[in-house]
C-alpha cells in the first residue's frame, strides 16, 4: 500500500498547477505520469449543462474512434435462425435467445456490448432492470437494435464507443490506451468530444460543454482548454 501511495503522490505532484491544457499537452502529461504495471486506459469526463431528468435534455450516442479503444470488446447477440448464424460468423462471442436471457438473469454477464434483432426486443425487454443500469440495453438510437448484426458486431469490435449522460450531467468513457501515440490519443479525444457536441439536445440551455477532463486509469485528472478540445 505504501508503494501505491507514494506513486499516487508523485503523480499528483506532477499535475499540481496544471489546468486548461491543450489536448496535446494533456495527453503528453498523462502519458509521462502513467506508472501502473498495466497498460492504463485514457479516460475522458465531460461536464454538460443539461439535466437528464428531462427527456429533452438527455444526451446519448455513439462514436467510432479513429484509432480504436485498444480494448477487446466481448459482444452478445440476441438472434434466432439465419441471423444467429450471421452473428456467429461475424465474430459474436455469445449468441442466443431464451437461453441467453436465462444466463443474464442468473447474474452471469460476460459481455461488453449487447446487440439484438428487432424481433427479439420483447424478450430482451424483460432484462431492462439488469442491462439498463449497466448501459448494456440494446437501443436502435445507437445501432444495437438492428437486422444488420454483422455491421453492428464489426463496429463494436472496431472501436465504437457508446456514451450516455449520467444524473449529474456527466459523460465519461475510455478512449484509448496510454501506450497509443500522442497523436492517436489526441485524435480520439477530439472525435469523442465532437460526437458529444453534435448530440446536444434541443432542451439544453446556456453553456453546453462546461468542462472536459482527461486522466489515466490510475492517475489524477487534468482539465482541457475547451477551444483545443473542440478544435475551435
Amino acid at each position: 500500500m505504501a508503494k501505491v501511495a507514494k506513486r499516487t503522490a508523485a503523480a499528483r505532484a506532477v499535475f499540481t498547477g496544471k489546468a486548461n491544457l491543450s489536448v496535446e499537452d494533456a495527453v503528453k502529461l498523462i502519458k509521462s505520469a502513467a506508472s501502473a504495471k498495466f497498460d492504463e486506459t485514457l479516460e475522458i469526463a465531460m461536464n454538460l449543462g443539461v439535466d437528464p431528468r428531462h427527456a429533452d435534455q438527455m444526451v446519448r450516442g455513439v462514436v467510432t474512434l479513429p484509432n480504436g479503444t485498444g480494448k477487446t470488446v466481448r459482444v452478445a447477440v440476441f438472434a434466432r435462425g439465419p441471423k444467429a448464424d450471421e452473428a456467429k460468423a461475424a465474430g459474436a462471442d455469445i449468441v442466443g435467445a431464451e437461453d441467453l436471457m436465462e444466463t443474464i438473469q442468473s447474474g452471469k454477464i460476460e459481455f461488453d456490448r449487447c446487440i439484438a434483432t428487432p424481433d427479439m426486443m420483447p424478450l430482451v425487454g424483460r432484462l431492462g432492470k439488469i442491462l439498463g443500469p449497466r448501459n448494456l440495453m440494446p437501443n436502435p438510437k445507437v445501432g444495437t437494435v438492428t437486422m444488420d448484426v454483422k455491421s453492428a458486431i464489426e463496429a463494436a469490435k472496431g472501436g465504437e464507443v457508446q456514451f450516455k449522460v449520467e444524473k449529474a450531467g456527466v459523460i465519461h468513457g475510455g478512449i484509448g490506451k496510454v501506450s497509443f501515440t500522442e497523436a492517436a490519443l489526441a485524435e480520439n479525444v477530439r472525435a469523442f468530444v465532437d460526437a458529444v457536441s453534435k448530440a446536444k439536445p434541443s432542451g439544453a440551455k446556456g453553456a453546453y460543454l462546461k468542462k472536459v477532463s482527461l486522466s489515466s486509469t490510475m492517475g489524477p485528472g487534468v482539465s482541457l482548454d475547451l477551444a483545443s478540445a473542440t478544435g475551435n
